[in-house]
């Protein structure tokens, strides 16, 4: 978990403060998040904290929407009071969520299109 997650961005991340709450089995911590795109997410690091590195997370990130932003994630690294988070899967319901998200906080609207279309690209490849 020490590899530096730069290298391995293929999307463009978006500095942006929300609450989250990250949930494992029957556990859930109260973040923040530090920065999101469409393939991964950033949050603070909790006081305590005791998940199982290994196991999957869910992260509901609070966008002010009546519903929260539901993501599925693995941790991919933890420094400095920061946790890294590669997201598994985003499901139809939070697609639309997390593009309205991104856009919101995009210079470019471009770049999430073609990101947007790279992502969709990826999981025809995996239904393959």
């Amino acid at each position: 978990m020490t590899d530096s997650p730069i290298e391995r961005r293929a999307y463009t991340r978006v500095a942006i403060d929300l609450p989250v709450e990250v949930q494992q089995g029957g556990s859930s911590w109260h973040q923040r998040l530090i920065d999101i795109s469409l393939g991964g997410a950033a949050t603070d690091q909790p006081d305590v904290w005791d998940a199982q590195y290994n196991e999957p997370f869910t992260l509901l990130i609070d966008t002010g929407e009546a519903e929260p932003l539901e993501l599925y994630a693995y941790l991919q690294h933890v420094e400095a009071g920061r946790l890294g988070f590669k997201v598994d899967h985003v499901d139809r319901e939070n697609i639309d969520p997390l593009r309205r998200l991104l856009a919101a906080h995009m210079s470019n609207p471009d770049v999430l299109d073609t990101e947007l279309r790279q992502l969709e690209e990826e999981a025809e490849d995996e239904d393959d």
